[in-house]
């Protein structure tokens, strides 16, 4: 099987976000999208060994933070490739507390959301969180990042904790 044609399907590149018992913890997730309009609902897939899947297991919510194109590949890894029951991933980090706790990371985002959890959906190794957005805004104009420009550009790999992750 060639494992390279899993990277021409369409993916961003997001930091997911969430809070429980005043700590944050958050991560890179390339699977993050839209299910529907009415009510604007988003999902968000995340292994179940990550800091965060536990986070938004427990409190319900998480925020999403959309990257812009020109992210240093050492901010990505400082989200992508930590644990956030490790190290404190937003210390000198811009972010702000949105409606439901979360902490939304501003730096190098193009937009940001919020969400309330309504569904999950055990799919094996992750959860797919399905929420309400109670919150979004557009922070600027600029190109997002895509798992594509993330692997051909900047040359990322992907974490065994990835949805994409192949050996």
């Amino acid at each position: 099987m060639d494992i390279a044609a899993f990277y021409k399907i369409s993916y961003g590149l997001y930091i997911v976000t969430s809070a429980k018992d005043g700590k944050f913890a958050g991560q890179i997730a390339n699977t993050v999208f839209q299910v529907t309009s009415e009510p604007v609902q988003i999902a968000a897939c995340l292994n179940k060994q990550n800091t965060t899947h536990e986070f938004v297991k427990s409190s319900k919510s998480f925020g999403v933070s959309v990257l812009e194109l020109d992210t240093p590949m050492q901010f990505i890894g400082r989200f992508g490739f930590k644990k956030s029951s490790e190290i404190n991933k937003f210390d000198g980090v811009r972010y702000e507390i949105g409606k439901t706790g979360v902490p939304l990371v501003l730096d190098h985002a193009v937009a940001v959301m919020e969400v309330k959890v309504v569904k999950e959906c055990d799919v094996g190794t992750h959860t797919l969180f399905i929420g309400e957005v109670v919150d979004a805004k557009v922070l600027k104009e600029a190109n997002v990042l895509t798992y594509a420009d993330y692997h051909l550009i900047k040359k990322g790999k992907a974490p065994k904790t990835a949805t994409v992750y192949f050996e």
